[in-house]
């Protein structure tokens, strides 16, 4: 029943660990980093679930999802590796309306006009910046 715990509603105690903890409780969770030692070598990337009769592995599969109690974030396994705190989406919406889509084509930077701006021109500048690095639009 513990295994089947990890397999249909895995928490994890923390961030990918390389040591077992010293004294884990039974019911506790842990990503296996990708290079164990101790009693875990061996298990690289899969999830380590400490029961009442010792370690048990578990290989994840490919979307397979683990909430992490350290921090509240979600892990993904995928392509052989755990994503932590990454999402992924076409877009996010909040109370129904999008806010962020797919991402927009590029934006040149402001140039030319009969009348120059200088603040303003930094400020587009800036702002067209920032929407670049938060990938909201192609560089």
């Amino acid at each position: 029943m513990q295994l089947l715990d990890v397999l249909v509603a895995a928490a994890v105690e923390g961030l990918p660990l390389a040591t077992p903890p010293a004294s884990p409780a039974i019911g506790n969770c842990y990503i296996v980093a990708a290079s164990p030692t101790g009693a875990w070598v061996g298990h690289a990337q899969q999830l380590a679930a400490y029961t009442s009769g010792g370690w048990r592995f578990i290989a994840p599969g490919d979307g397979m999802n683990a909430q992490v109690r350290s921090n509240g974030s979600n892990a993904v396994y995928r392509d052989g590796t755990w994503e932590i705190g990454t999402l992924r989406g076409s877009e996010l919406g909040l109370n129904g309306i999008k806010v962020v889509g797919p991402q927009g084509i590029a934006i040149a930077a402001p140039t030319g006009g009969s009348t120059a701006d200088p603040e303003a021109r930094t400020a587009i500048g800036e702002i067209l910046a920032a929407m670049r690095d938060h990938g909201l639009i192609e560089t």
